[in-house]
C-alpha cells in the first residue's frame, strides 16, 4: 500500500521513534498555547533524517529500505565512471545486512584540513559532505548532494566502513549515525576499495528484509550501462546460497537483445546511436561535456519498452532527456517517410505510433544533472531537451539513409500502428456514443458502494453471476462494490488496442474505475490515477485451474494497460478457501492443500501416542515431541523423494544401502548398460571409476547426462544434488533417536507402534507414520472441500473472504519489471515455443496438477 505524504504539522510521536536518540528541548508550554522562540528545535548532526526519512528516501516502506544499498552502489559506480573500478558486489548476509564491496581508490582516510576528523567519518556523519562538488574527482556522477552515505548511515542500527587503501587497511563503525569507535589501522593489504557493512533499523522501516529479486533488477541495470567499461557486478545471498554474475561487454546493446528476447524483433540488427557534444555556456571546462548513448530495436509487439538514465540512475519518470529523445524519433521517422515516398500525405504517425514494439535505453552522462529530489527518478536540466533532440536527429537520420531496409520497416511498423490507432479511436468514439465510457454512467451490472471516500473502498471483480450474487449479498454495502465478470477476458497480450476496445467485459473494467487507459495520443498522457474511484481493486476468482486462468488474464490486463495502479499498490488477489474444517461447534477456512494436511495431521497428532519398542525399555513419544518429530519426518520425505527422483528406478531402500556401504550419503550414481549401479560419495571417484573404465576398453566412453538418450551409451551418470537437505533432515531425526534404518519397512518384529484410543496400530516405517495419524485426524473432523465461490452461502463468502478483519488478501508488487515483462511475454504472448520451453523447464516443481 502507498504511504500518505508526511504533514509538517503531524505531531512528532508519529515520526518514527529512536529509543536511544539524545533528548530534545521540549517547547514551552503555556496556558494559551504561545508560539515563541522557545518552541524551535534544531536537530543535530543526523537527527533530523531519522526524524523524516523520507525527505531523503523517498519512503520507509520496501522502496525506501532498498533505496539504502542504491546510495551505496550508486557511490562504487561513480568510481567506476571516473575509471578507478570494475568490480562491484553487493551481498545479503544471513542476518539482515547487506555489504557493498567495490575495488576503487577507496574512501579518503586522511584528517580533513578544516574538520579535524577523518575524512570517512566526515562522509559518513555530515550531510553535504562527498568528493562530487569537485570536478576534478568525479567529472559525472549518480551521487550528487554529499547526502547518500551519512543518511544510509543515519537510517542504520549500524554501520561498519572497512577500507583498503594506499597499502593499509583501515575500519571504523557507526550506531544509528554516530560514531561508535575511532578510525581504526588493522594492517597492511594489497587490495584496494571500500566495504560497508550496514543493517537497517527497524524502528525506522516497515519491513528491513531485502528482496533478491528487487536489488537483481537495479543491479542487472548498471551492468549493462557500464558493460562497455568492463565493469563487473555481483548479487549474493547468503540466505539462500545463491549469486548471479552480470558482466555485459556489449552494454546498452545486450540490453535491448533482454527486452526483445521472447518478443519477436522485426529487424535483425540493433540501432546503436552514441555521441559526445559539448555544452554552451559551461561554467568552466569540467562541465564542458555531455555524453549520449541509446540502443534501440523494434519488436513485433505493441507496446513500447523505454528505460532512461542520466549517469547510470533509473529516471523511472523520464525528464528532458527523455522528451528530446521522444520528440526527435517521431520528427526524423516521418521526414524520412516522407522523403522516401513511403509515407502518403495523409498519414503522420504521431509520437505513440512511432514508438509501438519500440525496445529503447536511453543513457546520458552529464556533468551538472538537476534532479526534482533525492530520489533521482526524473530530469529537469531545460538544455538537455534541445541538445538529445537535437544529436538523437542528426544521429538517426543519418543511420536511416545508410540502412534504408531497417528504416523502411520501422515506418511501415508506424504505419501499421497508425491505422490500428484510428480504428481504436473509432471504436472509442463507437463506445462513447453507447454511453459505455461517458463520465457518470456507470455499467449496469456494477453494485456500487455507498461511500465516496475513494481509500476506504474496494472493488470486487468477481469470477460469474453465480458468485458475483453471492458476492452482492455478502460485502459490506457501506464500502465494497462488486463488479461480476462473464467468462474469460480477451488475452490483451495479444491484441491491439483497438481489439480490445471492442470486448465488453474490458469496457466494463475500464469504466468502472474510471481511470482511463494506456496513452492515447501526444496530449492525453493515458491513465489518471487520481480519478480512480476505488482504493483497493481485488480480483476474486475460483480456487481452481479456470479461476486461474482468469485471474493470470486480468493481471495481464492490469499489467499491460494500468500498470500505475500495481505500482500505486492498488491492485490485489482475494484467497478464497479450498476447505472448511469442522470440529464440535468449531469451524474454521483452509487455504490450500498443505493447509489441509496440516491441520489434520495436527488432529490426529493431538489424538495418538507413538511407542518405540525397540530395546528393553520401550519409550511413549506424544504431544509436542510428537509435534517436532513429525516435522523433521515431512523435511526428510520431501528431501529423500527429490534426491531418489534424481535417478530413474531407484529406490530409497537402494539409496540408503549404498550410503552405509560408503560411509557418507552417495553424491553420484553411474549406471552401465545392464542396470548395475556404481555410487559414489565424490567427483574424485566416480572419476577414478571411468577412466579405469575407459582404459579396460581402450576407447573413449560414450557417456549419458541425467536422462539425456544416447543409444549405445556405456554409461549414464546422475547427482543426487538435494543430498545436503537429506543430510540435514537426517540430522534431525537422529535427535529424535532414530536413522535411516527406522525409515523403512522393518524386515521382521514390530519396532513401532500408534495407540489411538483403543487401537494399537503396528507402524512398518516411520514414513508411514505420517499417513496413518493424518487417517487418524481425519476422523477427528469433517472436511468439506469448495470446487468455487458460487457454492458459498453469503455469510461463508463474507467470513472466508471478504471480511477486511479475516480475509487473506495478497497486494500485486511489482518486483523486477523486466523479469515480470519477460514472463507476461512468455506465458501470455503469440509464440508457443518459449511457453513449452518454461512449462519444460519447470515441469517437475509442480505439487498439485489440476487438470
Amino acid at each position: 500500500m502507498t504511504d500518505e505524504p508526511v504533514d509538517d504539522e503531524t505531531p512528532d510521536e508519529e515520526a518514527p521513534v529512536d529509543a536511544n536518540a539524545p533528548e530534545k528541548p521540549e517547547a514551552t508550554k503555556t496556558p494559551d498555547g504561545t508560539y515563541d522562540s522557545s518552541s524551535i528545535q534544531v536537530l543535530e548532526g543526523l537527527e533530523g533524517v531519522r526524524h523524516r526519512p523520507a525527505m531523503y528516501i523517498g519512503d520507509t516502506s520496501q522502496a525506501g529500505l532498498h533505496h539504502l544499498v542504491y546510495e551505496i552502489v550508486d557511490n562504487a559506480i561513480d568510481e567506476a565512471l571516473a575509471g578507478h573500478c570494475s568490480n562491484v558486489k553487493v551481498s545479503i548476509l544471513i542476518d539482515g545486512s547487506v555489504a557493498v564491496e567495490d575495488d576503487g581508490r577507496g574512501i579518503p582516510t586522511e584528517m580533513h584540513a578544516t574538520e579535524k576528523i577523518p575524512a570517512v567519518e566526515l562522509v559518513m556523519t555530515r550531510l553535504h559532505a562527498g568528493g562530487k562538488f569537485d570536478r576534478s574527482n568525479y567529472k559525472v556522477s549518480g551521487g550528487l548532494h554529499g547526502v547518500g552515505a551519512s543518511v544510509v548511515n543515519a537510517l542504520s542500527e549500524w554501520l561498519e566502513v572497512e577500507i583498503h587503501r594506499e597499502g593499509r587497511i583501515f575500519t571504523q563503525r557507526y550506531e544509528k549515525g554516530k560514531k561508535a569507535s575511532e578510525l581504526t589501522e588493522l594492517g597492511a593489504t594489497d587490495k584496494r576499495g571500500t566495504i560497508i557493512k550496514f543493517k537497517p533499523d527497524a524502528g525506522i522501516f516497515e519491513t528491513v528484509e531485502f528482496a533478491f529479486e528487487v536489488l537483481q533488477k537495479r543491479l542487472r541495470e548498471m551492468a549493462f550501462l557500464m558493460g562497455r567499461a568492463g565493469l563487473k557486478i555481483e548479487i549474493a545471498d547468503e540466505r539462500k546460497n545463491e549469486s548471479v554474475v552480470f558482466s555485459y561487454p556489449n552494454g546498452l546493446d545486450s540490453f535491448v537483445e533482454l527486452l526483445n528476447s521472447k518478443k519477436g524483433p522485426i529487424h535483425p540488427d540493433i540501432i546503436h546511436l552514441q555521441k559526445t557534444i559539448e555544452l554552451p555556456d559551461a561554467a568552466d571546462d569540467s562541465l564542458s561535456e555531455m555524453s549520449i548513448e541509446v540502443a534501440m530495436q523494434y519488436n513485433g509487439g505493441y507496446r513500447e519498452d523505454i528505460y532512461s538514465f542520466v549517469n547510470n540512475v533509473n529516471t523511472v519518470e523520464g525528464g528532458t532527456h527523455l522528451s528530446g529523445f521522444k520528440s526527435a524519433l517521431t520528427r526524423v521517422v516521418n521526414t524520412y517517410g516522407r522523403n522516401s515516398k513511403i509515407l502518403k500525405e495523409d498519414e503522420s504517425p504521431d509520437g505513440d505510433d512511432v514508438r509501438e514494439g519500440l525496445a529503447v535505453v536511453i543513457s546520458i552522462h552529464h556533468p551538472d544533472p538537476q534532479f526534482e529530489s533525492q530520489t533521482k527518478i526524473k530530469l529537469g536540466n531545460r538544455d538537455v531537451q534541445g541538445l538529445v533532440e537535437s544529436t538523437v536527429s542528426e544521429v538517426l537520420s543519418m543511420y536511416l539513409e545508410e540502412n534504408p531496409k531497417t528504416a523502411k520497416i520501422v515506418v511501415n511498423k508506424a504505419i501499421m500502428a497508425r491505422r490500428a490507432r484510428e480504428a481504436a479511436r473509432k471504436s472509442r468514439d463507437l463506445v462513447r456514443r453507447k454511453g459505455a465510457l461517458a463520465s457518470g454512467n456507470l455499467p449496469g451490472k456494477l453494485a456500487d458502494c455507498q461511500s465516496r471516500n475513494r481509500d476506504e473502498t474496494e472493488l470486487f471483480l468477481v469470477e460469474g453471476d453465480s458468485a458475483g450474487g453471492s458476492a452482492k449479498q455478502a460485502r459490506d454495502r457501506r464500502n465494497q462494490a462488486i463488479l461480476p465478470l462473464r467468462g474469460k477476458i480477451l488475452n490483451v497480450e495479444k491484441a491491439r488496442l483497438d481489439k480490445m476496445l471492442g470486448h465488453q467485459e474490458i469496457i466494463t473494467i475500464i469504466t468502472a474505475l474510471g481511470t482511463g487507459i494506456g496513452v492515447e495520443t501526444e496530449e492525453t498522457k493515458g491513465l489518471d490515477i487520481e480519478a480512480l474511484r476505488y482504493g483497493k481493486i481485488i480480483i476474486m476468482t475460483d480456487a481452481d485451474i479456470d479461476g486461474s486462468h482468469i485471474k493470470t488474464l486480468l493481471l495481464t490486463f492490469f499489467y499491460r494497460h494500468m500498470k500505475p495502479l500495481i505500482e500505486a499498490g492498488r491492485v490485489y488477489v482475494a484467497v478464497p478457501p479450498l476447505y472448511k474444517l469442522k470440529k464440535g461447534k468449531n469451524e474454521r477456512y483452509l487455504l490450500t492443500d498443505d493447509e489441509r494436511q496440516e491441520a489434520v495431521l495436527a488432529e490426529g497428532v493431538a489424538s495418538a501416542k507413538f511407542e518405540d519398542r525397540r530395546g528393553e525399555e520401550p519409550r511413549t513419544i506424544e504431544g509436542g515431541a510428537l509435534s517436532g518429530l513429525v516435522t523433521v519426518l515431512e523435511e526428510t520425505h520431501r528431501s529423500l523423494r527429490v534426491v531418489v527422483s534424481a535417478a530413474p528406478a531407484l529406490s530409497a531402500t537402494e539409496y540408503f544401502a549404498a550410503g552405509m556401504e560408503l560411509g557418507v550419503l552417495p553424491t553420484f550414481l553411474v549406471r552401465d548398460q545392464d542396470g548395475e549401479d556404481h555410487f559414489f560419495a565424490d567427483d574424485e571417484g566416480r572419476n577414478a571409476f571411468l577412466d579405469a573404465a575407459k582404459a579396460e576398453r581402450g576407447r573413449d566412453l560414450l557417456l549419458t547426462v541425467e536422462g539425456e538418450r544416447r543409444p549405445g551409451a556405456d554409461f549414464s551418470m546422475y547427482e543426487f544434488r538435494a543430498r545436503a537437505e537429506l543430510e540435514h533432515a537426517l540430522e534431525g531425526l537422529e535427535r529424535h533417536g532414530f536413522g535411516p534404518d527406522d525409515i523403512r519397512a522393518a524386515a521382521s518384529g514390530i519396532r513401532f507402534v500408534l495407540v489411538i484410543g483403543d487401537r494399537t496400530l503396528p507402524v512398518a516405517g516411520l514414513l508411514d507414520l505420517i499417513e496413518m495419524l493424518q487417517k487418524a485426524g481425519s476422523e477427528k473432523v469433517e472436511i468439506q472441500r469448495y470446487k468455487g465461490l458460487g457454492e458459498m452461502n453469503p455469510d461463508q463468502l463474507w467470513e472466508s473472504t471478504m471480511d477486511p478483519d479475516t480475509r487473506t488478501l495478497h497486494m500485486v508488487r511489482l518486483g523486477d519489471d523486466l523479469l515480470a515483462d519477460d514472463l507476461f511475454t512468455v506465458l501470455m504472448g503469440e509464440s508457443v515455443e518459449p511457453r513449452r520451453e518454461y512449462i519444460e523447464r519447470h515441469a517437475l516443481e509442480v505439487r498439485n496438477l489440476d487438470v
